[in-house]
């Protein structure tokens, strides 16, 4: 099939020049980096689908803990978009136990990581390409669990590329999940004594 495609971008149809060699680099690409096209799909549908349901958060927020995993599982799933789980936490350290807002928090927001860590999983050519990316990937490669349980601890928009370096370096996800529960959980925790003050 790949014969036909260059004859066809080379001498066009009928004769005719058709610069269709675009499509010959589509189609190779997708062929090769399927999984990473699938990935990216999925997340950004799911980032969509997030940003526009109609979703009372104040309704949610009535649950207790079950709010406060709900209130950080949903922002945490969108990939690379700021997410209010912060004011989730230090609200919710208001008027519930901060250890068990930590321990809901941390749980959400973990589970909501995977959709950073498949889409790395799938194959990370776009991000591949910044500076941060490859800072962060070099700090997941060299010191593994530790760089994601740190970048998940420290309150940024970079972890995203932390799990998304994890997922491209085959971090076995139970390691993955383990570092970003962690360092998730104490963050959230600390958010919810602040919360308390």
């Amino acid at each position: 099939m790949k014969d036909g495609l260059e004859q066809i971008a080379a001498k066009g149809v009928g004769g005719k020049a058709m610069g269709w060699k675009w499509l010959l680099r589509a189609v190779t690409w997708l062929r090769a980096n399927w999984r990473f096209a699938a990935s990216l799909i999925g997340s950004v549908a799911l980032t969509v689908l997030l940003l526009t349901l109609p979703v009372d958060y104040a309704r949610l927020g009535s649950y207790g803990y079950l709010g406060v995993f709900l209130l950080t599982l949903l922002p945490s799933a969108t990939v690379v978009f700021p997410s209010p789980t912060l004011a989730v936490s230090w609200i919710a350290g208001g008027f519930l136990s901060p250890p068990l807002v930590g321990l809901a928090a941390g749980a959400g927001a973990t589970l909501g990581e995977l959709s950073g860590y498949l889409a790395g999983y799938g194959g990370s050519v776009i991000v591949s390409q910044t500076r941060s990316y490859e800072r962060i990937r070099k700090a997941v490669n060299r010191y593994g669990w530790l760089a994601i349980a740190v970048l998940a601890f420290i309150p940024n928009p970079l972890f995203d590329l932390g799990g998304i370096a994890a997922g491209a370096a085959r971090m076995p996800l139970e390691r993955f999940l383990a570092a970003c529960f962690a360092g998730k959980t104490l963050r959230f925790m600390l958010i919810a004594y602040l919360g308390r003050l």
